[in-house]
């Protein structure tokens, strides 16, 4: 599971108590374990006033933990797939209202999203859709204590190199000048418009409008820099399309297109794609894209509520977007989010 799909399972989670202070695995103290995180720190670096700052009084969360356990998933009818509608899905969350809101932020936005589609060669309504299915557009980001979240998940001792690495990283931001205050987000730990983590903000943050800090909380510009920055860096291939809706006939020959390599990561989530051929062999096939895209591109068909249901040929640039949040709801939310804002 990814860090983005932990967070994400956040949003369906009830908020269950459980008792306080609870025991870990291993059996130590959170004051201890605070200890271990501290030395930790110090050996990259970290001074002993930041240290101090940021742990001073911490205690563990016990509504985090209980957010973590919490598997509820979003539920809906399910297909022929076996997988809950993804046409269900995209009417919860691809409302009217987030449309709407994201034509306004792209027309707002307009000089800065020119900009970085011409920086990071990223257009600005994929950015747009990853700031509305994160934040709304910055209306709901988060109110839970960064560092005391991931302190929690990392005592906890289920995943803690994971959540560990995102403490010492946090405590390395306040040493880079964030205020301790400004530490607020999910209950996974990430943060600011865009969600990042500390690791991604201390490797991707862009101070994208040359004032010195790279907030990605209260500044447009470097949030949609910072967004786009993590994009190029997953590898996003200017000029292709995230996808393409495809008329998939009863006539089309689908022999030999299942998919036979298992994905290292994420395994579910690939698995339900076909395997990866040019365009123009899809066409071949009697498939056909109902939008432009080159005949070299190498895609993948997905028909994410069967073969009666719309199907579409992926390319690279949606697995970019998995690399945000290993999902094919949110994958194919956040691309079909982009195509109606910039309609």
């Amino acid at each position: 599971m990814t860090f983005q799909t932990l967070r994400r399972a956040g949003a369906f989670a009830a908020a269950l108590m459980l008792s306080s202070s609870p025991a870990t695995a291993q059996g130590e103290s959170f004051s201890s374990y605070l200890d271990t995180v501290a030395a930790h720190a110090r050996a990259e670096g970290v001074s002993q006033r930041t240290i101090d700052r940021v742990f001073s009084g911490l205690t563990p969360n016990d509504r985090v933990l209980a957010l973590d356990r919490d598997n509820v998933s979003s539920g809906g009818s399910t297909t022929s797939t076996g997988f809950p509608s993804m046409a269900g899905y995209l009417n919860r969350h691809n409302t009217s209202a987030r449309i709407s809101g994201g034509v306004r932020k792209l027309a707002e936005t307009r000089s800065i999203g020119a900009d970085i589609e011409r920086k990071y060669g990223v257009p600005a309504e994929i950015v747009i859709a990853i700031w509305g299915h994160e934040t709304a557009y910055g209306a709901v980001m988060g109110s839970f204590d960064l560092p005391r979240s991931l302190a929690t998940l990392a005592w906890d001792g289920r995943r803690r190199t994971l959540f560990e690495r995102e403490l010492i990283d946090v405590l390395k931001m306040v040493d880079q000048g964030v205020s301790r205050s400004q530490l607020v987000g999910s209950w996974a730990g990430a943060f600011g418009n865009g969600q990042f983590l500390p690791s991604v903000y201390l490797r991707l943050a862009v101070d994208g409008d040359g004032d010195g800090d790279r907030d990605i909380w209260n500044s447009d510009v470097d949030t949609m820099h910072s967004i786009a920055n993590y994009f190029r860096d997953a590898g996003w291939r200017t000029g292709e399309p995230w996808a393409v809706r495809a008329y998939v006939p009863n006539s089309a020959d689908r022999s030999g297109i299942e998919n036979r390599v298992t994905s290292p990561v994420c395994p579910r989530v690939h698995e339900r794609h076909s395997r990866w051929m040019t365009v123009r062999e899809w066409r071949e096939r009697g498939i056909t894209p109902r939008a432009p895209i080159g005949d070299d591109v190498m895609a993948s068909l997905f028909e994410p509520d069967g073969p009666a249901a719309p199907g579409y040929l992926l390319t690279q640039n949606y697995r970019v977007i998995l690399e945000y949040n290993c999902s094919n709801y949110y994958a194919m939310s956040v691309g079909l989010l982009a195509d109606e804002i910039s309609r």
